[in-house]
């Protein structure tokens, strides 16, 4: 049973963040690990409802209650065997999801404090790596193939549990390490890359094979690869960026994709020996042909509001920018749940505070980019900003500027943030005889079969940008069709299905 007066004797609690001027002067996480008391403690809080309305607000199916009943309890090894049952990288989520399982804690209601369950996974899941992520033994081969073009968590979790399943796993990945996203989209104060080698290890040690450096519809055709597998699952994200071409100066040097920011970033924090990137000492993040994409020393303008733009503002600060503005549409969030807007246990639109923006940098809202202004060389020198007012008319966003409102900004280096359109216009998609739709994105049927038999997709590729607990809900989930597909004994967890949404008000 659990305690029924946890909520009672403790308060939502987080472990302390490391200090700003020691954060931002090395790449390692922001959060220290949270010691056995507090995660006990915030552990105790859960109430074990009898409608545990987390499990809708997490695609995954996590059984958080379980899992939080049996860190109070201090039965740490049957926690760590409960949070694999339903996630294959709890250290992941645990880290870069921003938990609908908690907008949706019952202990959230009329303004309260839910539990911490992001803490509790993620010190569940290190727990275990401490330990060693044991590889469960390869099974009797089912003689099936399947090929997983990318390697992002939709890509990962499929691969793993097609080869628990007995099936040779052939991961492709066009980059030079495997991971997407995760290895060079997110910095490593969020995600340090040890996590992901970790599981890539154990991965390896259950039989999946990974190809890097393979950009299928280039290096391979997509013949090629339906010869060699009986069947494909496409989980190449949404890495396709929205853009304003329409905005004047648009093509000045120094305006970029948030994107491109992030990846050269990423790897320059990659190839920096540990004593170089623990003390800040980096070689300047380029792009592929050479043209420097570093903040260091600069204005710099981050136009978007949500995790990318975060995360630009994180690198940013840690590159030694001269200082950020992060611009963002619409006007400040509420600090607390609007109820008429949007009822508990839906995901609520308030304002979310990340670590970065404790780190510096001046936030503004309700304002949009007139103009990216010329140095007179070709050089973005200031932003032209104006301030507006957003409305919806007939379901149409309206955006109206204030006459009068207009200043500049000075800006050396503009990342546009303002989210993804989809998965990126590919040969692989004109190969494989798929096409993306209105979205973007690929549609799957009610198997996650696109239109052509053999062919899956799954993830940001099917979705389109969201959650890194979607992508491996729906990983999982078109394994299991997979496994269906070829023949395969017994079924495997299919957590959601192809049209599932997140939860929302009717």
């Amino acid at each position: 049973m659990p305690d029924p007066n946890g909520f009672l004797r403790y308060d939502r609690r987080l472990p302390a963040r490391r200090p700003v001027p020691v954060r931002i002067s090395d790449w390692r996480e922001v959060y220290p690990p949270a010691g056995e008391e507090l995660i006990r403690e915030q552990a105790t809080r859960c109430m074990d409802c009898g409608i545990p309305f987390c499990h809708d607000g997490c695609p995954l199916g996590n059984r958080i209650p379980d899992w939080n009943d049996l860190v109070r309890t201090g039965n740490w090894d049957a926690a760590v065997e409960s949070l694999h049952a339903t996630n294959n990288f709890p250290e992941f989520t645990g880290r870069l999801c921003p938990a609908p399982c908690e907008a949706a804690c019952v202990l959230g209601i009329a303004g309260g404090q839910p539990v911490t369950i992001k803490q509790v996974e993620v010190e569940i899941a290190d727990a275990a790596a401490a330990r060693g992520f044991t590889p469960r033994p390869i099974p009797a081969p089912s003689g099936r193939s399947v090929a997983v073009v990318g390697s992002g968590p939709a890509g990962l979790a499929a691969a793993q549990q097609l080869a628990r399943a007995g099936h040779a796993v052939t991961v492709y990945e066009r980059d030079d390490a495997v991971g997407g996203l995760l290895r060079y989209g997110i910095p490593d104060f969020k995600l340090e890359k040890r996590h992901i080698d970790a599981r890539l290890a154990q991965l390896t040690a259950e039989g999946v094979r990974f190809c890097t450096g393979v950009n299928v519809g280039v290096d391979v055709t997509a013949e090629q690869l339906r010869a060699e597998h009986d069947a494909v699952l496409l989980a190449c994200g949404a890495l396709q960026g929205r853009d304003t071409p329409e905005t004047p100066g648009r093509a000045l040097r120094g305006v970029h994709q948030a994107m491109a920011h992030l990846v050269a970033a990423n790897r320059a924090v990659a190839t920096a020996t540990t004593d170089e990137a623990a003390e800040h000492r980096l070689a300047r993040a380029v792009l592929p042909d050479g043209t420097p994409i570093d903040a260091a020393g600069k204005h710099v303008v981050i136009i978007g509001g949500g995790d990318t733009a975060a995360d630009c503002l994180g690198v940013a600060h840690r590159q030694g920018a001269a200082g950020v503005h992060q611009l963002d549409l619409y006007p400040q969030p509420p600090t607390e749940r609007d109820e008429a807007r949007d009822p508990w246990p839906t995901w609520p639109w308030v304002l979310r505070n990340y670590p970065a923006h404790e780190e510096g940098g001046e936030r503004v809202f309700a304002v949009a980019v007139q103009e990216f202004v010329d140095d007179g060389t070709g050089q973005v020198r200031a932003v032209r900003i104006a301030e507006v007012t957003v409305e919806k008319v007939d379901g149409r966003r309206v955006v109206t500027v204030v006459p009068g409102s207009e200043r500049e900004l000075p800006a050396d280096l503009v990342l546009l943030a303002i989210g993804f359109e989809g998965t990126e216009r590919q040969p692989l998609l004109e190969q494989f005889g798929v096409a993306r739709n209105a979205r973007g994105a690929v549609d799957a049927r009610d198997d996650w079969q696109t239109a052509v038999d053999g062919v899956f997709v799954a993830g940001d590729m099917h979705r389109g940008a969201s959650l890194i607990v979607w992508a491996i809900a729906e990983g999982r989930a078109a394994a299991s069709a997979i496994h269906g597909y070829l023949g395969g004994v017994g079924a495997l967890p299919a957590p959601v299905g192809p049209a599932a949404q997140p939860l929302a008000a009717r």
